[in-house]
């Protein structure tokens, strides 16, 4: 069983119905006893770095969800999901993200439209089973203005190019992390979800 954190600032149902589609079970879950009994957890989100830590701190589920990934847990943080795995963000300065990832969240900077919104090329940097039978080069959906950028490099394992070339899927040991949406980005997104959800512990 998939469960999916909700914490009022997700595509939840987006996102199940994509599991479902794949005859993945999969159930959304708010209580933070409840991540202990799920064989995978998802961390989707949209909105604000800063409101998302708030909710998730005050609720106990930030600290549900470091103590189920110490335990080897498998967890997929989905857009901001992904930049709320790591220790900080530009967006709300001073604010503690969940810390499980070294490095930051910065904003776009140039000339190109911000927030970046449509279809653009993932790049593979490493091979995962989460990237298996996902070919290199190709497309999937993004909405965001602000971009992950770990102190190791070597949790990146694939990469985008907007306004410069960033991290937009990373994996350390069982926490795996994606910028775009794949609930939203049609075959691929799909693939990579099935590959999240039978991935062996």
């Amino acid at each position: 069983m998939i469960g999916i954190i909700d914490y009022g600032m997700g595509n939840l149902y987006s996102v199940r119905n994509a599991l479902l589609s794949l005859g993945v079970k999969a159930k959304i879950i708010s209580q933070p006893r409840q991540l202990q009994k799920m064989d995978a957890c998802i961390l989707p989100g949209v909105g604000a770095f800063g409101d998302a830590m708030d909710i998730l701190d005050k609720s106990g589920l930030a600290e549900a969800i470091k103590d189920y990934t110490v335990k080897g847990n498998r967890l997929l943080g989905i857009c901001l999901g992904l930049q709320l795995l790591f220790e900080r963000s530009s967006e709300s300065p001073g604010k503690e993200g969940l810390g499980l990832v070294r490095g930051e969240v910065l904003r776009f900077k140039g000339r190109a439209k911000i927030p970046h919104i449509g279809w653009n090329k993932l790049s593979i940097k490493k091979k995962n089973p989460i990237f298996a039978r996902v070919k290199d080069g190709s497309f999937v959906y993004f909405c965001h203005s602000y971009y992950v950028k770990p102190s190791e490099r070597g949790v990146v394992i694939g990469e985008t190019d907007y306004i410069k070339k960033y991290a937009s899927v990373i994996a350390k040991d069982n926490i795996f992390g994606i910028q775009f949406h794949p609930e939203k980005s049609q075959a691929v997104g799909l693939r990579i979800l099935e590959n999240f959800a039978k991935a062996k512990r």
